[in-house]
């Protein structure tokens, strides 16, 4: 499909140069005036070219547009310039200059349209086109695509996440970013190596759920060097965002008006969330900086500060969290430990080892005489 449109885009571009070789819009007084070697003729030529890549671009961008916008547009526009019409009587009835009459028209026309124009394709997604019946109902809505980025393949969690179901529509993979992969799978560095063997894994995961919609994205930028721009531009072109966990891509595309959705930020915004006076169980891995002092790891990495919990290194204990600090590194549990329970676990042995007090001494004996 997208070659037809190529081949139909050339055609027209060849027709209206060929015509306008034919026509010669432009006299060849202009083209001896202005020096132009062809005179005429290539002036005409470059118009005609001019023109046709004018239609294209304004092409490419209302193929855009919804249904609504482009009924609003068009219904807008044509009240414009009925609108400047029914004001034209009016100047033409003034006892003005011709000149000054048909400027005042033509720039009245123009306004009026152009206003016309973007007042109508503003407001036309208030337009309900269920009201005609489904005459005019768009039956090609627009497709929710998801736009994987290098490092989030990699990184392998969009898997998970996708397979979990929170990743609605077609998970979109476009073919810049398969290459990128292959390279980095085939880096004489084996650390690199070994990081494109684990994103290919996870795209033939990703690929093997039949509950999942994955589709190769074919196109390319060949103007756009850079992976990261490229996905700016598929992301802008497609409206579509980008899933990643690249700081930088992340900045820059919101920069550019491009969404993205954050593997990091959607993790962090999962962690649980810890409330001073809870109770957790956590293994002390080692001492802390201050005396007494024990250093615990939650599953995400949260660091957990332990008061009076140095000789309990080694073990898992309850503590009572007795406040949490926020900073821009991460977040830091402190708490002390739980005596009302008085227990702990010792992983090797894999039982409870309670504090218990030493049983008390039996009574002694009496020998009857």
């Amino acid at each position: 499909m997208h070659a037809d449109i190529v081949l139909i885009r050339t055609v027209f571009t060849l027709i209206l140069v060929v015509a306008a070789l034919l026509i010669q819009p432009i006299p060849e007084s202009i083209g001896r005036d202005w020096g132009v070697p062809g005179g005429s003729r290539l002036l005409s030529a470059l118009a005609g070219l001019a023109i046709a890549a004018g239609i294209i671009t304004f092409e490419l961008r209302i193929r855009r547009a919804s249904l609504k916008t482009l009924i609003g547009a068009a219904v807008g526009s044509t009240l414009g310039i009925i609108g400047s019409t029914l004001i034209g009587f009016l100047i033409s009835a003034q006892h003005w200059e011709p000149s000054i009459r048909s400027f005042i028209t033509l720039t009245l026309t123009l306004f009026m349209a152009y206003v016309g124009l973007l007042v109508g394709a503003a407001k036309g997604d208030y337009l309900d086109l269920s009201a005609l019946g489904g005459l005019l109902h768009d039956r090609n809505p627009k497709q929710n695509f998801k736009i994987l980025d290098t490092s989030v393949i990699i990184d392998g969690r969009v898997a998970d996440i996708a397979e979990a179901g929170f990743m609605g529509g077609t998970i979109l993979i476009p073919q810049f970013v398969l290459r990128e992969l292959q390279q980095i799978a085939d880096s004489s560095d084996s650390a690199k190596r070994n990081r494109g063997r684990r994103g290919l894994d996870i795209l033939q995961r990703i690929q093997k759920n039949h509950n999942l919609e994955v589709q190769i994205y074919d196109a390319d930028f060949p103007q756009v060097r850079e992976v990261d721009l490229k996905l700016i531009e598929l992301g802008k072109q497609l409206q579509a965002p980008i899933v990643t966990n690249d700081f930088n891509l992340n900045k820059v595309a919101h920069l550019r008006g491009v969404e993205v959705l954050n593997i990091n930020e959607l993790a962090n915004a999962l962690k649980p969330v810890v409330l001073p006076g809870e109770i957790m169980r956590v293994f002390i891995l080692k001492e802390g900086k201050e005396y007494n002092q024990g250093v615990a790891y939650l599953d995400d990495g949260t660091m957990v500060v332990v008061d009076n919990a140095r000789r309990l290194i080694g073990k898992n204990v309850d503590m009572v969290v007795t406040s949490v600090l926020q900073t821009t590194a991460g977040k830091m549990i402190f708490g002390r430990v739980d005596d009302t329970r008085g227990e702990s676990r010792d992983p090797r042995e894999g039982r409870d080892v309670r504090q218990r007090p030493n049983p008390p001494a039996p009574a002694p004996s009496t020998v009857e005489s």
